[in-house]
């Protein structure tokens, strides 16, 4: 028997104030002056918004745990799906948090020991569709991970680099969307991700251990788009749980001079926001007219139009 699909909730489109969108930075004001602000590039300008005409996979990856991959995907996800797009989110790191907070809605009939997640899909021992599961809110479907997920990291067996891409490129479900959640590590399941990938999205929480680490993870993407995913592109940065110090300047500017094709977006912090994954409700539910929410739904309107309803 299929979940209970009763409970389904439809994600609301809201409307905030925007926060100002540049083309650079001044950075010869102090920054106690230095605003939070969206910044789009001239040549991304020209592109965006766009509006998919087919399925397109985006990857939220970082090595370092806390810095807001899954609230980026969470939201994004939840913004997209408000937008008219079919969405599925692919829990990509062994600890679950995205899971834990979709809560997917397993079918009634299916004991939990014949449950699938993505480690199944992995082994081959399911397909990525069958891995699929709705969840609460309509139009938004999930694909689980638990800890077993952690063994495609250390078994030479399975995980090829593109394994990912093909599971997703087998797919017949009706997705416009895919969204992949990568692990807090740059090891096999996150090169899956971004070799599976059509843009790259790179949460950032401001911080010193944040910004040594950004090498590492700039090299990761190069090699990538060399070796396995030419097509890939970094399309955004998002800079989380963002405060106005002289410091996350110049951390923004670092990110700009890394990736001087992407967009940046700045994240502001509430800390009511953080409380949502508690709730299992996006930040634009639980939330609803604070800065997080209101600058995740400015982002995710920067970067795709609404989806075009045909009859």
């Amino acid at each position: 028997m299929p979940p209970d699909l009763s409970v389904l909730t439809a994600l609301p489109v809201q409307r905030r104030e925007p926060l100002k969108v540049v083309d650079s930075w001044d950075l010869t004001i102090p920054y106690q002056e230095f605003r939070a602000q969206h910044l789009m590039p001239p040549a991304l300008a020209a592109q965006l918004p766009d509006r998919l005409t087919g399925h397109r996979t985006y990857v939220v990856v970082n090595q370092k745990g806390g810095a807001g991959k899954t609230t980026t995907a969470m939201e994004l996800a939840a913004v997209w799906t408000a937008m008219g797009y079919t969405v599925r989110v692919i829990d990509s790191d062994h600890q679950a948090s995205l899971s834990g907070w979709l809560q997917p809605l397993y079918p009634e009939d299916v004991a939990p020991k014949d449950r699938r997640e993505l480690t199944d899909v992995f082994y081959g021992r399911c397909s990525l569709d069958e891995a699929t599961y709705y969840t609460r809110y309509q139009g938004l479907y999930v694909v689980p991970s638990t800890e077993e997920l952690a063994l495609v990291d250390l078994d030479p067996r399975v995980g090829k680099d593109t394994a990912l891409r093909r599971a997703i490129a087998a797919s017949q479900a009706p997705i416009d969307i895919t969204i992949i959640d990568a692990p807090p590590a740059l090891g096999k399941l996150s090169v899956n991700g971004l070799t599976a990938a059509d843009e790259a999205l790179v949460p950032l929480k401001v911080g010193a251990l944040d910004e040594r680490g950004l090498g590492k993870l700039h090299r990761t993407i190069r090699a990538v788009q060399e070796e396995t995913n030419a097509d890939l592109v970094v399309r955004a940065t998002f800079l989380t749980a963002w405060k106005r110090s002289e410091y996350a300047r110049e951390v923004a500017e670092k990110v700009r001079t890394d990736y001087p094709e992407a967009a940046v977006f700045t994240i502001r912090e509430s800390v009511k926001a953080a409380e949502a994954p508690k709730h299992f409700e996006p930040v634009r539910l639980f939330e609803p007219t604070g800065t997080t929410a209101a600058d995740y739904d400015q982002a995710g309107r920067m970067l795709l139009q609404p989806k075009e309803i045909t009859a």
